[in-house]
């Protein structure tokens, strides 16, 4: 690393901040809860990952995986069908391993989470009431019994890599937890509806594909506020914002 002359600064906010030199990552987390999840599911996952270099708290330093992102949110993805369901295979990998040991959010939680997030997106005139009220009634179908899986928690389409149509690997897993599989189908296609299909056909077992619709509503709306409070701009710019309006 000595021979380095740029860091890159990835993500920055008042809760964390990773730094790319060179070919490693550098994490730097308020919250060591978060690291000590990420390395511990890491280890754990039965998917390629980063390899962990070292780890000085609050430092945790990262392989950079080989590569490109498979797609961003907002953005036209160029990876290939065949790439986007070797990404739905590696879901299922992941969801037919043993369950980790961290329970995750509760039905109830979610509940009221999305309450609170919908009570903030109305009164703060952020959005449309109406756009609100369409997009929690879809929401709220999601919230249903599950048979929990070894999820990710965060599974956004720039966090898996491929090169050509192989996963070279998944990052970010602090969020990473028992919980319903869809949610991490719905996630990695979050803005990709069209790519739905080819991830569906590598996980290899067909699914309620309004149960992630259902998803997708839920995971905007409760992510604008975050999104708008650390910096990420005007939420009118959100992608997220872009699906609530092309959900009904």
């Amino acid at each position: 690393m000595a021979d380095v002359e740029e860091v890159e600064v990835v993500v920055a906010h008042s809760e964390r901040a990773t730094l790319r030199v060179g070919d490693v990552f550098l994490k730097i987390d308020a919250d060591q809860t978060r690291i000590d999840v990420e390395v511990e599911a890491m280890a754990l996952a039965p998917i390629p990952t980063p390899e962990v270099l070292w780890r000085k708290p609050p430092v945790l330093a990262l392989a950079a995986v080989g590569g490109t992102a498979l797609g961003r949110l907002g953005e036209p993805s160029a990876a290939s069908p065949a790439a986007w369901a070797a990404a739905g295979a590696a879901v299922r990998m992941l969801h037919d391993a043993p369950l980790p040991p961290w329970p995750g959010h509760s039905i109830d939680e979610i509940a009221a989470h999305l309450d609170a997030e919908c009570e903030w997106l109305v009164a703060s005139g952020v959005l449309p009431a109406d756009l609100v009220t369409r997009n929690r009634r879809l929401a709220e179908t999601a919230l249903r019994p599950w048979a929990p899986v070894f999820t990710h928690g965060d599974l956004q389409v720039d966090h898996v890599f491929v090169a050509g149509d192989e996963i070279t690997g998944v990052i970010d897993w602090s969020e990473a937890s028992q919980g319903d599989e869809l949610f991490d189908l719905a996630i990695l296609t979050l803005g990709h509806k069209e790519r739905l299909g080819d991830v569906v056909a590598g996980y290899g077992t067909d699914v309620d594909r309004e149960l992630i619709h259902a998803w997708w509503s839920l995971r905007c709306l409760t992510n604008v506020r975050w999104l708008a409070e650390h910096g990420y701009g005007s939420p009118d710019e959100f992608p997220e914002v872009a699906v609530l309006r092309s959900q009904l």
